[in-house]
């Protein structure tokens, strides 16, 4: 069976880069984009993503635009993740909710904003890999695809 499809969100507040600093016991430090899989009840790959940003930055965005979907190799099979850009409208970390934020063993979410600068994005251990490419080559970009 493939693996489940996800979303990730290019999520700007202003003219920064909203993503995750991942602290998880064991593993190397590393950064990542909201988002996640797709649930079967959600209707479609926008209602998948913003039912994510809503439960781990309990987040509401705008100018929600499709940016590219990458082919992300795993042992399971290719994993699809569809990226989306969006402008913060607003963000109440008080909203969050889900497994990630209730098991220490899932590490720690820290919000961080990271300039839209192509050698700040590419020394980041992005994962999955295949964004911190795309997002290292769309960054002085990004703030005309995602209109605002």
């Amino acid at each position: 069976m493939p693996p489940v499809p996800s979303v990730r969100a290019v999520l700007l507040d202003d003219d920064r880069l909203v993503l995750f600093r991942r602290t998880v016991p064991g593993k190397e430090l590393y950064w990542s984009a909201p988002g996640g899989h797709v649930e079967p009840e959600d209707a479609s790959l926008e209602h998948t993503l913003h039912r994510e940003l809503l439960e781990e930055l309990g987040a509401t965005v705008s100018a929600v635009t499709p940016l590219t979907t990458l082919r992300c190799p795993r042992e399971e099979g290719v994993k699809l993740q569809h990226v989306y850009g969006c402008r913060l409208v607003s963000m109440d970390l008080a909203l969050r909710c889900g497994p990630e934020f209730a098991d220490p063993a899932r590490g720690v979410y820290e919000v961080v904003r990271v300039p839209l600068d192509p050698d700040e994005i590419g020394a980041l251990n992005l994962v999955p890999p295949e964004l911190g490419d795309y997002l290292t080559g769309a960054a002085a970009r990004l703030p005309d695809l995602i209109a605002g």
